[in-house]
């Protein structure tokens, strides 16, 4: 390959790369901020496979296979994305995303001259069931306790024959 075929393809690169800079940069639609960064990766196989080309490898068509295959996932993953999003808020606008988050930890309003001293309290899970360190013998059990024969082997052995 001629070194102005490889510098033409790696102008188109760069200018490929730049509009899906710019577009990502300044859109708020989340469908239009994807397909930016679609452009990104298709200026970064470009420039792969110009490279590849001009030194006569195929080290870097590989490359841009695998980048081109991650490109797919990621335009699987963000079409899934942007369909839950417009079924929660029926808008595609980025900052609506801020609403997809726990809704358990509250969010805090940082305050500027003012100092925290108090440690930050994190949410705690629901118990799913008896702490058998805090109480190992349930209290409805406790009054029977006392009432229950100890099992000996002999009577293990007895109850098992029956």
């Amino acid at each position: 390959m001629h070194d102005s075929t490889t510098q033409n393809l790696l102008v188109f690169a760069g200018v490929l790369f730049s509009v899906g800079l710019v577009g990502f940069l300044t859109r708020r639609s989340l469908i239009l901020m994807f397909l930016s960064l679609e452009m990104m990766l298709a200026g970064v196989s470009v420039n792969l496979i110009a490279f590849s080309k001009h030194y006569g490898n195929y080290q870097g068509q590989v490359l841009a296979i695998m980048v081109l295959s991650i490109a797919a996932c990621e335009a699987a993953i963000a079409l899934a994305l942007v369909v839950s999003l417009y079924r929660r808020k029926a808008t595609l606008d980025v900052k609506e995303w801020g609403d997809l988050s726990e809704t358990i930890v509250p969010k805090e309003v940082e305050t500027v001259g003012s100092m925290q001293t108090e440690a930050p309290s994190f949410p705690s899970l629901t118990p799913a069931g008896l702490d058998p360190l805090a109480d190992p013998i349930p209290s409805e059990f406790k009054a029977e306790l006392g009432a229950v024969p100890v099992i000996t082997d002999k009577k293990v052995e007895a109850s098992s024959n029956v």
